[in-house]
């Protein structure tokens, strides 16, 4: 999946991503027990991971912290792009993150939503190669940044710290594993079913009509995390309105069958 970058795709990449990002409000918080991917089979692999420097002891905490560097980016701010220069982790500690990928055409896919506590970066956390994807800020975030050699010699040091690592990059390989297996595994329409029914069930807020899930995103967000295209996105949501099973107006969903979802959507 690394992708080799030239000037012009990168280029184009930074335009693109700040172009969408134009004038977007920026989406309310979301509850802060929750964290990782949204297209995934299970909802432990959107369970808050607790961050690596907060989980430390008190001493090694601020041994770490004086080899940091606290960063801030605005919604539809990059991160980094594919293809860059890798070199070390970036810490969420406020805000959200989302990664993704961009095929040779120019279609997208969303790969996983990164929340406090979360860190970006991998598989070389202590540097070298080069980005597999890219990661854009969608609202705003502050980010703690561990350069790779200073958190190798920071890992060989503090045991907890190592742990943590390694902790982490396991639940990064099962969000990961997880959406392969959704890509692979299931139709277009069940991965949208299935989607909706996660998000229900996660950011989900129950009301006399029915299931309204507190976490808006629109047709090309949704399409981008079931590896679609808006117009599908578009005519699929627009049938299961006319069917009674949801209601969507100004990118909130409220899923008033919840037991016909997956049929109700082939």
């Amino acid at each position: 999946m690394i992708v080799t970058k030239t000037p012009a795709s990168d280029a184009s990449l930074r335009t693109a991503a700040a172009a969408r990002a134009v004038r977007r409000p920026s989406p309310p918080a979301l509850n802060d027990s929750l964290a990782g991917i949204l297209l995934a089979e299970h909802e432990d692999l959107a369970a808050r991971q607790a961050s690596l420097v907060d989980r430390l002891r008190e001493e090694d905490r601020q041994v770490v912290l004086r080899h940091a560097r606290r960063r801030t980016l605005q919604p539809g701010e990059l991160l980094f792009v594919q293809g860059d220069p890798h070199d070390g982790i970036v810490i969420v500690d406020t805000g959200r993150v989302r990664s993704f990928y961009t095929a040779p055409s120019g279609r997208e896919i969303t790969l996983a939503y990164w929340f406090p506590g979360n860190f970006i970066g991998g598989p070389d956390i202590f540097g070298g190669g080069t980005h597999m994807w890219a990661a854009m800020a969608v609202q705003r975030t502050e980010l703690t940044t561990l350069p790779g050699r200073a958190l190798r010699e920071l890992a060989s040091t503090i045991p907890d710290l190592a742990l943590g690592l390694i902790d982490a990059l396991a639940f990064k390989a099962r969000c990961y594993s997880a959406v392969a297996q959704m890509l692979g595994t299931r139709s277009i329409s069940e991965r949208l079913g299935h989607l909706l029914l996660f998000l229900a069930s996660t950011y989900g807020i129950e009301e006399q009509n029915g299931v309204y899930i507190a976490a808006p995103f629109t047709h090309e967000e949704i399409a981008h995390l079931v590896g679609s295209t808006r117009q599908w996105v578009t005519i699929r949501l627009t049938q299961l309105q006319r069917a009674g099973i949801l209601q969507y107006r100004r990118g909130m969903l409220l899923i008033r069958r919840p037991d016909q979802l997956a049929t109700g959507i082939q």
